[in-house]
């Protein structure tokens, strides 16, 4: 039991030693990173929230852009201790952003994540229990209007990771511009998950199952990894049961693929 908590629990971030690198070590990071391909830091603005978001230095013309939704990030010190900060340790949405060759991408990252945490709307409830509550998607979908209009797009593609991927749904179902969504092992339903794997509900958040028929015509392409245990591969087969835009065609197996690893030449695929 010991073990099965131990790899559940680290690729999440839930880990408890010293040599967890502090948050302004994660955004020089994430600064590196972006810099390394020519992109810049945008903070932008939304109701409550300051949302961070990645951009590239050249645009391309294009009436799509590709926009990538980051995971919930380093929200967990412990089983018990929630993070001060939810800066991600490894972005990974971000290099799945910076890695696509074709076509206008940005990067959009989580509410307090990269943010100071002084900030006066970074309670911790925002990366636990109310990571996709109302106020959360009705920030990122004021960030993505921010986004398109910097671009000029007429027309989104969202990809979200992990919890991303809820933002990414829930976000999607309110929108009509919206023309794929695409999800990278992600959670599409909170309350199963936290029932597979017998933690606390999210009580405070919004559920993506519960917009699925808005998303049923939504062409939708969901990759999973056959080595996930955070998103396991027998919860991710359950989905066409509740979501009709989920299928055998648009459903994508990696098989080599865990909840962390293996997924940055994705976009080669989309």
């Amino acid at each position: 039991m010991l073990r099965r908590l131990i790899i559940l629990l680290l690729p999440l971030g839930l880990v408890a030693c010293s040599g967890i690198p502090s948050v302004d070590e994660r955004k020089i990071h994430a600064n590196h990173l972006a810099a390394a391909q020519h992109w810049q830091p945008l903070r932008i603005p939304a109701k409550n929230f300051n949302l961070m978001a990645y951009l590239p230095g050249d645009e391309v013309e294009g009436d799509v852009l590709t926009l990538y939704l980051e995971g919930d990030g380093f929200a967990w010190v412990n089983r018990s201790q929630p993070s001060a900060n939810p800066t991600p340790l490894n972005p990974l949405a971000l290099r799945l952003a910076l890695a696509q060759k074709y076509g206008n991408a940005a990067y959009l990252a989580r509410p307090c994540q990269y943010i100071d945490a002084a900030d006066e709307a970074c309670y911790q409830r925002y990366w636990t229990d109310a990571r996709f509550a109302q106020e959360v998607i009705d920030a990122t979908d004021i960030a993505i209007d921010t986004l398109k209009q910097h671009f000029n797009a007429s027309e989104l593609i969202l990809v979200g990771y992990s919890g991303g991927a809820a933002v990414a749904a829930l976000v999607a179902a309110r929108r009509t511009d919206v023309v794929h969504l695409i999800t990278v092992a992600g959670n599409l339903d909170h309350l199963a998950w936290t029932a597979h794997h017998r933690v606390r509900p999210l009580s405070a958040s919004l559920n993506p199952a519960d917009v699925a028929l808005v998303l049923a015509d939504l062409p939708q392409t969901h990759f999973i990894g056959g080595l996930d245990q955070i998103i396991p591969l027998q919860l991710a087969q359950r989905w066409p049961v509740a979501f009709r835009g989920i299928n055998d065609t648009n459903l994508r197996i990696l098989p080599m693929a865990d909840h962390a690893c293996c997924w940055v030449p994705l976009p080669s695929e989309i």
